[in-house]
């Protein structure tokens, strides 16, 4: 059995005012980050547009402006902040690539304040209060065969979905409605991803019935759980909490082993520094037992590249 490895991750969990300003929820997410590392995680990991409202519930030209470089002024602080602490950080952003192309992006920041790694959200919904295909860009699929040294080893761009090789761990960024989606999880999983990050922005609308909300909430941690064991690696999910506009967010960050088992979670309404140490070993022995990938039918997946098999 491989020996023990193990990583302390830290989760993010606030709320974002709808009248607070970027530089309060940026300084709120400082402190609750220095907390973290104070208690000693190793990686830590915000939810997702952490320094501002979900803006995505309406369609308004004026919101492209909350968009930024990366490298830019808030991941700069965060550079910053990660080499103070010695801690590696994945923070999410609203990336401004260039005029008129705008990406829902993750970051990963090693303990030297570098940016080692960046994912451009890939799955991009459109539902009441979810307008998010007006904003972003969905990020651009690695292109096939590039190769690093010579070697012939195919090595994931900065989009797409790829891992990062950081300090502890092998680490996958994914964000939000990507959490749906089996394919994510399993293409992240199959490049050695040992945890999948998920930093999230979900919740209810103020005027669904209650029975309902519990549901979507169900759903939303057993699918992200069933990526844990179907892959046999650690899930982090970090959402916010709070009523903002029409959406009350259900918080409620966890991170599930690679059984699917919670280890940690935060609660559905208060602002809170979820800590979770991840035994890594674990990967190895669940995989022993369950061996998912190792029985994989991979002559058998071609209908995966069509949208439907209905003929047509």
């Amino acid at each position: 059995m491989s020996e023990k490895r193990s990583i302390k991750l830290g989760l993010i969990q606030h709320a974002c005012p709808v009248d607070a300003p970027r530089e309060q929820n940026l300084a709120k997410a400082v402190d609750m980050i220095r907390d973290a590392a104070g208690q000693g995680a190793q990686l830590i990991a915000t939810q997702e547009l952490f320094t501002g409202s979900y803006f995505p519930q309406v369609e308004d030209d004026a919101r492209f402006d909350l968009a930024e470089p990366v490298p830019g002024p808030t991941s700069q602080t965060l550079c910053e902040l990660a080499k103070e602490l010695n801690v590696e950080i994945t923070a999410s952003l609203f990336e401004k690539r260039a005029p008129g192309v705008y990406h829902n992006t993750s970051v990963m920041i090693d303990p030297a304040g570098s940016i080692i790694g960046r994912y451009r959200k890939m799955h991009i919904p459109d539902d009441p209060r979810f307008y998010e295909k007006y904003y972003f860009t969905p990020g651009d699929a690695p292109a096939p065969g590039r190769e690093s040294n010579g070697n012939g080893k195919h090595v994931p761009g900065p989009n797409g979905f790829g891992v990062q090789h950081t300090r502890h761990a092998t680490t996958g960024m994914l964000v939000c409605w990507d959490q749906w989606f089996p394919e994510a999880a399993r293409l992240t999983a199959m490049q050695g991803a040992e945890v999948l990050f998920y930093p999230t922005a979900i919740g209810w609308h103020t005027e669904e019935a209650d029975d309902e909300n519990q549901r979507q909430r169900e759903a939303w941690r057993v699918i992200q759980r069933s990526h844990a064991i179907a892959n046999g690696v650690f899930v982090a999910a970090i959402n916010r909490v709070g009523t903002e506009d029409d959406l009350t967010f259900w918080g409620s960050s966890f991170v599930a082993d690679p059984g699917g088992q919670v280890i940690a979670e935060a609660s559905a309404d208060k602002e809170e520094v979820l800590i979770a140490e991840c035994d890594l070993s674990l990967i190895e022995k669940t995989r022993r037992g369950w061996p998912f990938l190792r029985d994989r039918r991979v002559d058998a997946y071609g209908g995966l590249l069509q949208r439907m098999l209905d003929g047509v």
